[in-house]
C-alpha cells in the first residue's frame, strides 16, 4: 500500500510542477463553462438594465420608477446623474433615462414635463428599454388621465373651496386610479401548446456538465504519456526491476490520476452549485457513483493508449485531440440533438456519450439513482474492457 501511494503521490508532484498545469486543471474548465454558459447565471433577472437619474425625486417619479420596475422587459437602475454619464460614455449601459426637477403633479398637468432617454445607438437593447418606457409613462399617465376627469366631475358638481382642496382631491383620486389599475384583472388568457421541444437544454447546466467531462477526460486519457515518458527514459523498467509489481506500478499511477480528476470533478461541481446555480447536489449518491465510473472510463482508455504510442509528445497530442473529438461527439459542447440520428446512434460507442447522459440525468432531468444505474453500468464496462486491453499490451518498453 505504501508503494501505492508513493507511486500516486509522485506522479502528483510531477503532474503539477507548473503554473499552467493549475490554469488546466481549475481555470480553463471555469473559463470555459462560464463562456458557454452565457455568463455565471447567478441571476435570475434577465431584464434589459436600464439606468435613471432621478432629479425630481417627487412621487410622481417613484411612481414612473415603480412603473419600469413592474416590467417584463427593463430592470430599473437609479444612480447618480455622474455615475450613469461615465456608463453611458464607456458603453457599460445600453440606455439611461432622466426624469427632470419638473417631474411632479403640477407640471404633469400643466403637459409641460419632457424626459431625456440617452439611447446606445443600433442597439437592440436601447430599444426594448424604449419600448418599456413608453409603456411605463402610458401607465402613469393614464391615472393621471383618469384623476383629472374625476377633479373636473367633482368641480362640475361642487366648486372646491380652496386650490389646496382641489390638489388634496386630485392626489386621492390618482392613488386610487393607481390601485383600481393594479387591480384590474388581466384580459389576456395565456395558452401553452402541447408539443414539447425535442432539445432538452439548459445553458448552465449543458455547459457545467460539458465542460467538467471534457477537461476531466483530457488529462485522464494523458495518462498514456506518463507510461510513454517513462518508458523512453527508461525509468519504468528500472521501478520494476525493485520488488515491486506491475500491478503496483498500474494501481499506484492510475489510482493517483482517479483521485486527482475525483477532486478536479468536485471543485467543478461546487463551482457549478455556488456560481451557476445548477441543480447537482439533489442526488449526491447517484453523483458521487457517475463521477467514479467516469474517472475510471476515462483512466482505462488512457491506460490503453498508452500502449500504443510511442513518445511523450505524441501521447499528448492524442489524448488532447482523443478528448475533445469525444466531447464534442459526445454531446459536451452542443446538444446531440442538433446531430444527424446516424451521428446520435454512432456516437453511443464513446464513453463521453454516456457520461454526459448521466450528468444531464441529474442536472437537467432532475433523475436519481435509478436512472444513473444503467448508465453507470454502461461506464464501467468501457472501464473492464479498456483496462483489459491496456494490461495486455503493456510493456517494460
Amino acid at each position: 500500500m505504501k508503494k501505492i501511494l508513493a507511486i500516486a503521490w509522485k506522479d502528483t508532484r510531477i503532474r503539477f510542477t507548473g503554473w499552467f498545469d493549475w490554469v488546466f486543471f481549475l481555470g480553463l474548465p471555469i473559463v470555459f463553462t462560464v463562456v458557454l454558459a452565457g455568463g455565471t447565471g447567478g441571476s435570475a433577472d434577465a431584464r434589459v438594465r436600464l439606468v435613471v437619474v432621478d432629479q425630481a425625486g417627487s412621487p410622481l417619479s417613484a411612481n414612473l420608477i415603480a412603473a419600469l420596475a413592474k416590467s417584463e422587459a427593463v430592470r430599473p437602475d437609479v444612480q447618480p446623474s455622474d455615475t450613469a454619464d461615465s456608463q453611458f460614455t464607456q458603453r457599460r449601459v445600453s440606455a439611461v433615462l432622466v426624469i427632470p426637477p419638473e417631474f411632479d403633479l403640477a407640471h404633469l398637468e400643466q403637459g409641460s414635463i419632457q424626459l431625456e432617454l440617452r439611447q446606445q445607438p443600433n442597439n437592440m437593447n436601447a430599444v426594448v428599454a424604449q419600448r418599456a418606457v413608453q409603456a411605463a409613462i402610458s401607465r402613469v399617465g393614464s391615472a393621471v388621465d383618469i384623476a383629472n376627469s374625476s377633479v373636473a366631475e367633482a368641480e362640475g358638481i361642487k366648486p372646491f373651496e380652496s386650490e389646496a382642496a382641489r390638489q388634496t382631491y386630485f392626489e386621492t383620486a390618482l392613488q386610487q386610479a393607481q390601485t383600481l389599475m393594479e387591480q384590474a384583472p388581466s384580459r389576456i388568457s395565456q395558452a401553452k401548446g402541447a408539443t414539447q421541444d425535442p432539445i432538452e437544454y439548459d445553458p448552465r447546466a449543458n455547459s457545467s456538465a460539458g465542460q467538467l467531462i471534457t477537461w476531466v477526460f483530457v488529462p485522464l486519457i494523458a495518462i498514456s504519456s506518463m507510461f510513454a515518458g517513462e518508458r523512453l527514459q527508461g525509468t519504468l523498467r528500472r521501478l520494476l526491476i525493485t520488488p515491486t509489481h506491475k500491478a503496483t506500478y498500474l494501481i499506484g499511477t492510475i489510482a493517483g490520476q482517479v483521485a486527482t480528476a475525483l477532486v478536479q470533478m468536485l471543485l467543478l461541481v461546487g463551482f457549478g452549485i455556488v456560481v451557476m446555480k445548477v441543480n447537482w447536489g439533489h442526488a449526491p449518491v447517484a453523483l458521487a457513483i457517475l463521477l467514479v465510473t467516469s474517472a475510471l472510463a476515462a483512466a482505462a482508455l488512457g491506460t490503453t493508449l498508452g500502449t500504443f504510442v510511442r513518445t511523450e509528445g505524441q501521447a499528448n497530442g492524442v489524448s488532447i485531440v482523443t478528448g475533445m473529438v469525444m466531447a464534442l461527439l459526445g454531446g459536451c459542447w452542443y446538444p446531440l440533438e442538433l446531430f444527424p440520428q446516424l451521428i446520435r446512434t454512432a456516437v453511443k460507442i464513446l464513453p463521453t456519450t454516456w457520461a454526459m447522459q448521466g450528468m444531464l440525468d441529474i442536472v437537467l432531468r432532475g433523475q436519481g439513482l435509478e436512472a444513473v444505474l444503467p448508465v453507470a453500468g454502461v461506464l464501467l464496462t468501457f472501464a473492464a474492457v479498456f483496462f483489459a486491453i491496456g494490461i495486455w499490451r503493456f510493456r517494460y518498453e
